[in-house]
């Protein structure tokens, strides 16, 4: 099988992960760590150099925000890490 044919077959493959409860989860954190520390969602976008847009869509979990932008988030808000995913996520039951 040529490279090519094996990339393309790999970009079908490919199943995008996201978990919807989780990224709500985050998204309604965030928002209330946000307020708690005096932020606006522009001041946030300005200060940590994320744009408004994308602090939006992370806010109503519309998008999977990267690590990277998680990191900024926390140093920006200047809270611990932890305190973003200090929430619970309902168990799943596994039908076996």
């Amino acid at each position: 099988m040529k490279l090519s044919a094996m990339i393309s077959r790999q970009k079908v493959d490919r199943k995008l992960i996201f978990d919807e409860e989780g990224i709500k989860a985050f998204a309604i954190q965030l928002k209330k760590i946000r307020i708690r520390e005096g932020f606006s969602q522009s001041q946030l976008a300005f200060e940590s150099g994320i744009t408004l847009s994308q602090i939006a869509r992370i806010e109503t979990a519309r998008i999977n925000p990267t690590l990277s932008t998680v990191f900024i988030i926390a140093r920006t808000l200047n809270v611990p890490l932890a305190d973003l995913f200090n929430f619970k996520l309902a168990q799943k039951e596994n039908n076996i």
